[in-house]
């Protein structure tokens, strides 16, 4: 776990604590923020940690089957069942469970997880007797739950008794001061992966593009974009002089068809307002349609850097521009210094 920022330091010190207390955590986060290190953590450092640690993706498998992974079974007890299998609450038996996307559990396995946190005990299918466990249960999401129990897809009782403690991750935009220190450390292992001597370092460019970047995959993504980065520029004495964070941009990426289902991804950004004046059709003919364009992004420009004040960065991120996309409109329109 890497970092300094104020808001992760104050998550990792609030799992540090909850780690010795022998009591279910939920973890909230957006996918990329490292849901599975804080589990992880608050196993480590409880009383728990030289017991097993044992993870189910809920979301990976049918729903069907969730029953017979997280509770056991006995031969016969469905097809295919020819002889009898502990769950996963048995194998963790005196240590952790870690259930990811929890919020996707069946009701049907919501109520029967409610039984086990509630009173440490469960059933196998096919079974009528009871199996005692004693498991702490670390539950992760990046769902809503209450909002998901009010419109009837959690159970409150379950939630009730899950979220003693809530952990929740800051995503990596509101950790800006975290992003070099990551991305040098993902470059440095990577840069060992390619056998380089050593990491010669980001351009300035680069580190400000990193900055300027939304990240909505977060630490995740982040990785994922420097080891592109480093694989891709494959000079190891010259300073990383080039970030793609999109893999998929290609001047031959296929366009979907109007209407179809993969149209989605590919939608046009959300222009900023500037106010019924500017969306209203032009009173008078245009002439110079480039003139009519340029004098547009100007004011898209303008109205852009006033709602951010003025920070290139976050008025980069806005638009969804790059800070050097950025910074080389304004200078076209004569804004750098305003």
């Amino acid at each position: 776990m890497i970092g300094s920022s104020f808001s992760f330091l104050d998550v990792v010190e609030q799992a540090s604590a909850a780690a010795a207390l022998n009591r279910p955590v939920l973890v909230i986060g957006e996918r990329g923020t490292g849901k599975e290190l804080i589990a992880d953590r608050l196993h480590r450092l409880s009383p728990r940690w030289s017991q097993p640690l044992i993870s189910l993706n809920c979301a990976a498998l049918p729903e069907n089957l969730i029953d017979a992974e997280l509770f056991g079974y006995e031969a016969g007890a469905f097809t295919g069942a020819q002889r009898a299998r502990a769950g996963r609450f048995e194998d963790a038996d005196g240590g952790t469970l870690f259930l990811d996307e929890i919020g996707t559990l069946s009701s049907q396995a919501q109520e029967r997880l409610l039984r086990v946190v509630e009173y440490g005990e469960l059933s196998r299918l096919g079974s009528n007797k009871t199996v005692r466990v004693d498991v702490r249960l670390v539950g992760a999401t990046n769902e809503d739950l209450p909002a998901m129990v009010e419109r009837g897809r959690f159970r409150a009782d379950l939630l009730d008794r899950l979220s003693f403690e809530v952990i929740t991750l800051p995503p990596l935009r509101e950790r800006a001061e975290d992003i070099e220190l990551l991305a040098t450390h993902f470059a440095r292992r990577m840069a060992a992966e390619l056998n380089w001597p050593r990491f010669p370092g980001f351009a300035p460019r680069v580190l400000e593009q990193m900055l300027a970047w939304h990240w909505p995959g977060n630490v995740r993504e982040l990785k994922n974009v420097v080891e592109r980065a480093l694989y891709r520029w494959g000079d190891a004495e010259r300073p990383v002089g080039q970030l793609v964070i999109d893999p998929f941009e290609s001047p031959w990426r296929p366009t979907p068809m109007p209407g179809s289902v993969a149209a989605a991804p590919f939608a046009p950004a959300v222009v900023p307002s500037l106010g019924p004046a500017a969306a209203a059709t032009p009173a008078e003919p245009v002439s110079d349609l480039r003139a009519a364009v340029a004098a547009y992004e100007k004011q898209l420009l303008e109205a852009a850097l006033e709602r951010n004040r003025h920070n290139q960065r976050r008025t980069a991120a806005a638009l969804g521009l790059s800070y050097d996309q950025l910074r080389h409109a304004l200078k076209r329109h004569g804004l750098m210094g305003e």
